[in-house]
């Protein structure tokens, strides 16, 4: 019997779907989950010459050409490490674990090195992209040894997306564990953005009192210019669905407005603290959805405070083109704050990552797929020494031509007692970055006075105290 080239464990929807993608492109594949009647009806599903499985993972090590290569998507955490420990009691010199979900990437980096140690082979890999894409295109971002790069090379580029020309979206990075880094932050900049389009749906069904389908006819003509996205694809998409109970109304107005958050979000967030960057607009993002989940408390203050609105004196039309150049800026300002952290990081671990082609490969199918991508893709091969992308010129114009229309935008929400925190954000940032003098002075006055915390001059070296 011919043996398989890769094994899968876990068959959850999504990682179900890649290991057929990976059959489906020749690769002889062994899949198992701890669950025995799940694997058997994956396998009854989708009938495959090239999908097998086996009761155990003894019977899986055995079914694997060497070197052995395993691909794991189990939980975050112990759960890795568990699977980790069971599996290194099986496998020879040199075989390969590939951790394909999204780890901590200080984990990541222990256990390179605790595998490293047993003379086992260790590659992170991130995979972005959604149930369907990962039967057919997703992204991938494979991290390990360039010695063993040859050993998965063919089976990560026969399944990935292509960008925009026609490359495939794939890169590999040597020994630095900065691929599930770059994951986690991404994870981020899709937090804010679909918080920025949840605000702008908001205000379009509370100040011009649009229905949902009205509002997706809105979002599906923004999809066709520069906001063309996955996110703005699918917001189109589930706004004008009808509700299978009650075919008179829209589902979404149906969904309770309580939203969740996984753990890449906290990562993103203390990373951010530990390394003193801003990334407002993707903690804001993280930050209305604890609110959101607070929907008891939001009812009953709802009932306590009567607040008036001021409607604009704006056609819809007016306020539409405000909205999609607001929007699209501050698209651009999530993906600056998240630059600037991984640049921030990249320096500090000696990463040396490539923040074009890193633009390059999200421009499949995955999550933030979008057209701003292939724009920032361009301006960092032309631009290639700066330390914020605020110093482009190309990222100039782009703020410039849409800071009036933003103001506006912001002025009529707060009129309207309308929450866009995220949106809000990125103004704030942004004079702050770019203000050659802030109010911080103060602060540190204050700090010494009260607990001689110290202080620097402008007009001359050392540090200073104050005595009262």
């Amino acid at each position: 019997m011919q043996k398989a080239k890769i094994w899968l464990i876990w068959l959850a929807v999504m990682w179900a779907n890649l290991a057929r993608n990976i059959a489906d492109k020749w690769h002889k594949t062994v899949v198992y989950n701890r669950t025995n009647e799940v694997t058997v009806k994956f396998l009854e599903n989708y009938k495959s010459d090239n999908l097998i499985w086996a009761n155990s993972l003894e019977e899986l090590v055995n079914s694997l050409e060497s070197p052995k290569k395993i691909i794991i998507m189990v939980k975050a955490g112990k759960p890795v490490d568990d699977l980790i420990e069971k599996l290194t009691q099986l496998l020879n010199k040199w075989d390969i674990i590939i951790d394909c979900w999204n780890s901590f990437y200080k984990d990541t980096q222990r256990r390179y090195n605790e595998l490293n140690e047993k003379w086992l082979n260790f590659v992170w890999c991130g995979v972005s992209g959604w149930e369907e894409w990962a039967l057919k295109w997703p992204s991938i971002m494979p991290g390990c040894n360039k010695n063993i790069y040859p050993e998965i090379q063919d089976i990560v580029e026969s399944i990935s997306a292509k960008d925009f020309s026609n490359w495939k979206c794939v890169t590999h990075i040597w020994e630095n564990w900065s691929w599930h880094y770059v994951k986690m932050v991404h994870n981020g900049i899709e937090y804010a953005v679909m918080q920025m389009i949840a605000e702008a749906y908001d205000s379009l069904r509370k100040i011009y009192k649009l229905n949902s389908w009205e509002i997706s006819e809105i979002f599906k003509n923004f999809n066709n210019w520069k906001l063309n996205s996955y996110l703005f694809e699918i917001t189109s998409n589930v706004l004008a669905k009808k509700d299978e109970f009650d075919d008179k109304n829209y589902l979404v107005d149906k969904i309770m407005d309580k939203a969740w958050a996984k753990w890449t979000w906290l990562w993103t967030s203390i990373d951010w603290l530990n390394r003193w960057e801003s990334v407002s607009t993707i903690i804001e993002a993280t930050f209305s959805r604890v609110i959101s989940s607070q929907k008891t408390l939001r009812e009953k203050l709802s009932k306590k405070y009567t607040l008036k609105t001021n409607w604009p004196n704006l056609s819809l039309e007016q306020y539409i083109k405000i909205l999609e150049n607001t929007l699209y800026t501050g698209m651009l300002f999530a993906y600056a704050q998240w630059y600037a952290l991984i640049m921030r990081t990249s320096k500090e671990e000696s990463w040396d990552i490539n923040l074009s082609e890193v633009s390059r490969i999200w421009q499949g199918w995955c999550i933030i797929r979008a057209k701003i991508l292939d724009f920032l893709t361009k301006t960092f091969l032309k631009n290639q020494n700066f330390e914020h992308l605020f110093e482009l010129d190309e990222i100039q114009n782009e703020i410039i031509n849409s800071l009036e229309d933003y103001k506006k935008f912001i002025n009529i929400n707060l009129d309207n007692n309308i929450p866009t925190p995220s949106l809000s954000a990125w103004v704030n940032y942004f004079y702050s970055i770019t203000s050659a003098k802030s109010s911080a002075n103060l602060i540190q006055w204050l700090r010494d006075y009260f607990w001689a915390h110290t202080y620097e001059r402008t007009d001359r070296e050392w540090i200073f105290h104050t005595n009262w």
